[in-house]
């Protein structure tokens, strides 16, 4: 695997470390395109962790990123609020912010997380598993020996739109468009999958349409577990208005669907990286759920979440002003040396490899970090079972975002059975 990217990010580290420090904007997508945001923000956890950027063009905004500054901003939902979106840029369809349980404050967010919390629950894990577990055989069967493919899309894609389509209990035939309105909900313009604001607001009409067919379904028929139903016959969510039941939607495609692709991606690519970790790994497939949570930390799948100030708090010596916007970037916590041992290197039998902020902390924790990890548990289960090695033949294409941290393809090529 050739590491194409060297030199830009070798240029992208001497500017980071050149450029007048008030000036480090981390916030932009092309850094994270090309695996380059990296210095940035070892500058700032060094030199200026809690960091004011003036010029963004969603407004300025400050940069938490050292891990325990993260900690304190995420477990503070009474000064750092959620209210109105939870990236740097607001998630708009058209009319404002999508109102969705993940932006909003007590107690209007605990009882709408609360009601759909069942689906990702121990027992209907324990439920799901085996459905999980024979997809993923199944997947892992049908990829070629010796020749080219998409990782991505045979795999990663698969596994999670066949997993987000049974919680939401929509016809499997269907399950490609949830991946696509996924990543239409975070595209940026002109990069790719869409050219205009108007064609993303049109999608979205689509999108909104397919979920509104889905909620008549149900709030007509009797309650059953899925996502869906649990919405429309929910005490605090079936008096919902179009909106809001569309922004949960949006939360929960999103969080259903990137993170964990992302990181079984990831978890390729990190070992591909580290073979002497792939090796301990094979030698010792017990190490499976230690090296999937180390996976999450290194990958870390949402580079950040974004808070409003409700009030002038201190933090980091900084005053930080009542409605100033408030980045905690959890890729930036996840490398802080202060918490996480050599926290640039992949080392999957870590003491503590669940010492990580990709869920997030507090009232907004990840409702769904354990389907996550037993999907990315599972996967490996299986492809250790069948495959001795899974070679990354090219540096993977990564998204355009400065939120989704992850791959839009990565070529590998599987040289054998066992």
């Amino acid at each position: 695997m050739s590491d194409g990217n060297i030199d830009l990010k070798n240029e992208h580290r001497a500017k980071a470390y050149s450029m007048p420090l008030a000036d480090i904007n981390p916030a932009q997508p092309e850094l994270f395109k090309a695996d380059a945001h990296w210095a940035y923000f070892e500058r700032l956890r060094a030199e200026d962790p809690v960091h004011y950027s003036a010029e963004h063009e969603f407004g300025p905004y400050w940069s938490i990123t050292k891990y325990n500054d993260i900690m304190a901003v995420d477990t503070n939902h009474q000064v750092f609020s959620s209210e109105g979106g939870i990236t740097i840029a607001n998630q708009d369809a058209g009319e404002g912010p999508l109102p969705m349980f993940i932006a909003m404050d007590p107690p209007k967010h605990d009882v709408q997380r609360k009601t759909v919390s069942p689906a990702v629950s121990p027992m209907n894990l324990a439920i799901l598993e085996p459905l999980i577990r024979e997809r993923a055989a199944s997947i892992l069967d049908s990829l070629p020996i010796g020749e080219e493919f998409d990782w991505v899309d045979k795999v990663s894609m698969e596994l999670t739109a066949m997993t987000l389509a049974t919680l939401f209990d929509m016809p499997q035939e269907d399950r490609r468009k949830l991946t696509y309105w996924s990543d239409v909900v975070t595209a940026a313009p002109g990069q790719g999958l869409i050219d205009t604001l108007e064609q993303k607001m049109q999608i979205f009409i689509e999108y909104h349409a397919y979920f509104t067919n889905l909620w008549n379904e149900r709030v007509n028929a009797p309650p059953k577990g899925d996502l869906i139903s649990m919405l429309a016959h929910g005490a605090e969510t079936r008096n919902m208005t179009p909106r809001e039941y569309f922004g949960n939607v949006v939360l929960l495609t999103v969080g259903g669907n990137d993170t964990t692709r992302n990181t079984i991606t990831g978890s390729i690519y990190a070992l591909n990286k580290h073979p002497d970790q792939y090796r301990k790994l094979r030698e010792n497939p017990a190490l499976i759920p230690s090296m999937v949570s180390e996976t999450i930390r290194w990958q870390t799948p949402l580079a950040h979440m974004r808070r409003i100030a409700t009030q002038d708090f201190e933090l980091g010596g900084k005053l930080i002003k009542k409605g100033d916007k408030v980045v905690m970037w959890y890729v930036s916590g996840n490398r802080d040396d202060e918490v996480i041992a050599n926290p640039d290197a992949y080392i999957i039998d870590r003491e503590r490899p669940r010492t990580h902020v990709s869920f997030g902390f507090g009232i907004h924790r990840c409702v769904g970090n354990r389907l996550a990890e037993l999907q990315l548990r599972v996967i490996w289960e299986e492809i250790l079972k069948r495959f001795p090695d899974i070679q990354v033949v090219e540096e993977p294409k990564r998204v355009y975002s400065s939120f989704v941290k992850g791959y839009e393809s990565m070529k590998v090529v599987i040289p054998a059975r066992v």
